[in-house]
């Protein structure tokens, strides 16, 4: 499956820093000066799932394949973005393509680091890149609204519900808040799916502090995080500096020393990538073998042909059935032929829903 998550955030607030840490094929160009990144830096990044490492552990693959969630570091954005000012038109296109939005806010202080907007202030940096968003869509919006309208008389019951989802699209636009807040149905969406609403996206949000808040936060924080609840989203605490440092170092020991250095169990990112895994209401099943142990990437709540599906188009056409056995009882009973004797191998139809972490095995004929 091909998931992107997009990096957003004013200028200079850390988002190419952050890109850096999290990039594992990619690295961008960090510079004190407005549209550093002007083309969207794109890189994979490994989701962290130590449930990998242990099936590898038994099963002893050639190699282990990680799932990955692609990330795209789109340039800072600035207010009047949404009428073109800077690069604007270009960057909200590129936040388009995105399935999720993470948006980097400076919650710490350096003279060093320019900041055209003045005091530093993540509540009004939030609502600089919110509102431009929200300008955008109601654009697009309105468009849509205004051709809508036109068709009415002709009195076709789908016109008419068309019309009312985005006549409530256009209210919440013009209040100033986000489409995702409006908790719209599956239904609901398709009627304005053709418009790649921006303010639709979920959101993570990461404060970016410096090295005293990194554990604790700071007053930044506690500001920003009382907006994001309001919100019911996520905040991730980190200094995306430190992020980079973990990241660039190649040896595991060497990372470890580092980590203990600054009282870390683990890198931020680790944390921040898991939450954007779960914020597309994603999960994750196995393939375990001797060639490799892998994990794969699927909706919650697909079924068995259509996680077959993502390793091979072939594997959902002509799926017969799967092998199943759950991620527990594989550590249990340490090899799929045990799993087996023990009868904890199951066979599942095409009306079976993957649960996270099972180890499977499909049967297919094409």
């Amino acid at each position: 499956m091909s998931l992107k998550a997009g990096i957003v955030g004013l200028p200079n607030v850390g988002k190419s820093t952050l890109f850096n840490a999290v990039s594992t094929s990619a690295k961008a160009q960090s510079s004190n000066y407005r549209f550093c990144t002007i083309e969207p830096n794109i890189g994979l990044v490994d989701v962290p799932d130590s449930r990998l490492d242990k099936l590898a552990e038994l099963v002893n693959p050639n190699r282990i394949v990680p799932t990955q969630i692609e990330i795209v570091d789109i340039a800072g954005l600035v207010k009047g973005a949404s009428k073109g000012e800077g690069l604007g038109n270009k960057f909200l296109a590129n936040i388009r393509e995105v399935d999720a939005i993470v948006h980097v806010i400076r919650c710490f202080e350096d003279e060093n680091i320019l900041r055209d907007e003045g005091a530093i202030d993540p509540i009004s940096d939030k609502e600089i890149i919110d509102t431009e968003l929200q300008l955008k869509d109601l654009d697009s919006v309105e468009r849509k609204f205004s051709r809508t309208e036109k068709l009415l008389r002709t009195a076709d019951p789908k016109v008419k519900a068309e019309y009312e989802i985005l006549k409530r699209c256009k209210q919440q636009l013009e209040k100033g808040k986000n489409i995702r807040e409006l908790d719209l149905g599956k239904e609901d969406k398709s009627a304005v799916a053709d418009l790649f609403l921006l303010t639709d996206k979920p959101v993570l949000y990461v404060a970016n502090v410096d090295e005293a808040a990194m554990h604790t936060g700071n007053r930044f924080t506690a500001e920003l995080k009382k907006v994001v609840e309001e919100e019911k989203a996520q905040m991730i605490i980190m200094n995306n500096s430190i992020e980079q440092q973990i990241a660039e170092l190649d040896n595991a020991e060497d990372k470890a020393m580092f980590m203990e250095e600054y009282q870390m169990k683990e890198p931020a990112l680790n944390k921040m990538i898991r939450a954007a895994y779960t914020l597309l209401s994603l999960q994750t099943y196995f393939t375990a073998g001797v060639q490799e142990v892998r994990a794969w990437t699927i909706h919650n709540g697909w079924k068995a042909p259509q996680a077959a599906g993502v390793i091979h188009t072939d594997f959902e056409k002509g799926f017969i059935k799967a092998e199943v056995i759950a991620y527990n009882d594989f550590l249990k009973y340490k090899s799929e032929a045990a799993c087996r004797e023990a009868g904890k191998l199951r066979i599942e139809g095409k009306d079976y829903v993957v649960k996270d972490g099972d180890v499977m095995h499909f049967r297919f004929n094409v």
